[in-house]
């Protein structure tokens, strides 16, 4: 194994780690927040590029629950359970943006272990609740996620 590959699995398990202790930390207070005051954001990463028909509006797409990837289910789950939003987005600083105007009490994130670990601590200066879901195939495209840990997530309820 080349010296940059374990460089690299090990930011990745220490991202792990820290991201579990945030999860266990805020579970009970995301669980306690109304779904109608908690925001999913999804990566972009996760659309069926090949057949998606999503619009993209100001940064994020617009899911038309077309059933071509796990995003239709979330987000008609999202829709089902009452959440103030799902956004689609494709970077950090449309989530800023959305942050500031929506007002979310909590969020879900859903991303590869960096971007949660950076979500972690932007809201946590913001004093925002927020349960994370790592992707189970990362990268930029075609990457996955397992719906039974996001289902479970969303559901969190005290």
């Amino acid at each position: 194994m080349g010296l940059c590959k374990l460089l690299r699995e090990s930011k990745k398990k220490s991202y792990e780690v820290f991201i579990h202790k945030q999860n266990k930390l805020y579970a009970k207070k995301f669980a306690n927040t109304p779904f109608c005051k908690r925001l999913v954001f999804v990566p972009h990463c996760m659309r069926n590029t090949s057949v998606c028909t999503a619009t993209e509006k100001d940064g994020c797409y617009i899911c038309v629950k077309c059933d071509s990837c796990k995003i239709s289910y979330i987000n008609k789950l999202v829709k089902k359970l009452n959440y103030k939003a799902l956004y689609i987005v494709k970077g950090g600083r449309i989530v800023e943006k959305i942050i500031k105007e929506q007002k979310p009490k909590a969020i879900l994130g859903l991303a590869c272990f960096f971007e949660g670990y950076q979500a972690f601590k932007m809201l946590e200066e913001k004093k925002i609740i927020m349960q994370f879901v790592p992707l189970t195939k990362d990268g930029c495209s075609f990457t996955d996620i397992d719906l039974t840990k996001v289902e479970n997530v969303l559901n969190y309820i005290e």
